[in-house]
Formats: C-alpha cells, sequence, structure tokens
C-alpha cells in the first residue's frame, strides 16, 4: 500500500536475512504499508521516524537530512521530502489515508548521528533529532522508543506489522566511510546554500553492510 507520489520508496527486493519483502529508503522518501514486509535504511545525522497504528497494524517511515527549508513552499514533492517539516508531515496524513487512527499512533525515531567530527558546529544530527522529538510531541504523537544521536551511524529495519525495529551500528571501516562521505555531500550543500548556490543533496545511495552489533526496539 502505497501513493504514486515521486518520493515513495521504490527500491523493493527479497530480504533473505529476515525471509520476508523489503523496501530500502534512500534519504527523501517515505513508504507506508500493511503488509508482512521491513522498510529499512542507513542513517548518519538525517532521522527516520518508524509510525504505525497499534491496532490497525498500518505503518510507515520516513528518512529525512534537515529538520526544515526556507524556500519549501517553492520546492517539489521530492526535494520537499528531504526536510522533516514535510517529511513528518506526509508520512502521518498517508497513515491516515491508508486507515490508522491518528490516537493510535506510535513512533519510534532513530538517528541524528555526529559522525564526522568537524560537521559538530553544522550540529545537523542534534537538530534533526530535537526537532523530530518535538514535532511528534506536538501532534500529540506517543514516541514508544528513541534511538538518537551518538557518533556511530546506524541502518535500522522496521516491521510496519509489529512495530519491531533492529538497530545495526555500524562500526566497520568500509561501512563508516560510505556514510562520512555522504555526510560529506550534505555539510558541502549547506555551505554552498549559504552562499546562494543552488544544491543537490546526497545524489550517493549508501550501501551498506550488516554488522554485528544489534538489537532490537
Amino acid at each position: 500500500m502505497s501513493t504514486g507520489l515521486d518520493s515513495v520508496a521504490s527500491h523493493h527486493y527479497f530480504d533473505r536475512e529476515f525471509g520476508i519483502e523489503a523496501v530500502k529508503l534512500l534519504p527523501g522518501e517515505y513508504y507506508v504499508t500493511s503488509k508482512d514486509m521491513v522498510l529499512t535504511t542507513v542513517l548518519g545525522s538525517c532521522v527516520s521516524a518508524c509510525v504505525r497504528d497499534t491496532t490497525a497494524g498500518i505503518g510507515g517511515m520516513n528518512h529525512f537530512m534537515l529538520p526544515n527549508d526556507a524556500d519549501q513552499a517553492s520546492r517539489d514533492t521530492a526535494a520537499a521530502m528531504r526536510y522533516g517539516a514535510y517529511a513528518m508531515e506526509i508520512v502521518l496524513n498517508e497513515l491516515i489515508k491508508a486507515g490508522a487512527r491518528r490516537e493510535r499512533l506510535e513512533a519510534k525515531v532513530f538517528g541524528g548521528g555526529a559522525v564526522l567530527a568537524n560537521m559538530t558546529m553544522l550540529n545537523i544530527g542534534d537538530r534533526n533529532a530535537e526537532f523530530v522529538l518535538r514535532y511528534l510531541q506536538l501532534e500529540q504523537v506517543r514516541v514508544a522508543s528513541q534511538d538518537l544521536r551518538g557518533e556511530l551511524p546506524r541502518r535500522i529495519n522496521y516491521f510496519p506489522g509489529s512495530g519491531r525495529v533492529t538497530v545495526r551500528k555500524l562500526v566497520k571501516q568500509n561501512d563508516v566511510l560510505l556514510v562520512q562521505k555522504d555526510e560529506l555531500a550534505l555539510a558541502g550543500a549547506l555551505a554552498r546554500k549559504r552562499e546562494g548556490a543552488r544544491a543537490e543533496l546526497f545524489n550517493t545511495e549508501v550501501l551498506c553492510r550488516d554488522t554485528r552489533q544489534a538489537w532490537a526496539l
């Protein structure tokens, strides 16, 4: 179950680890479903909110890069989804359209890491983490669990039907380097934006392997 918007994640595959259908979300994407499947993504300073109706078994996940954008009104849907203010609104609206009820929603939130030491001045991860918690509080959506901030990137696997999430902290050098590459791209894009240049964020897809550090939430 999903909508036809451009920002709906479209990378479907069969996950051999879990033995079910899976969808991989890239930055600026979301997915809502009532199927028995897993939604997966990799997070550095970005944040994902996993939200579900605890009774209906309808759940969704987003992946945003920054809290908000002053020029958001002039952007198309795909561009706006990079920002939490729109990404949170769209995933909640799509859940309601799919049959979820707002009073039964719960959220689990992840990401907001500081994976590059020289990006602490930009404070992107902290800003994203603070934004998502504040947004959910204002919308009166209960936060059932969270794994925010820290220094390591994460891979999360979300099961909308049950609400279970597994979190893997990425510690292998190659995995961390891949996420850091995108963090540098984001930092560069923000710098160019300050100078009035137009920038495309996260052109590189993050590919990540499993690590041994994992737990469920």
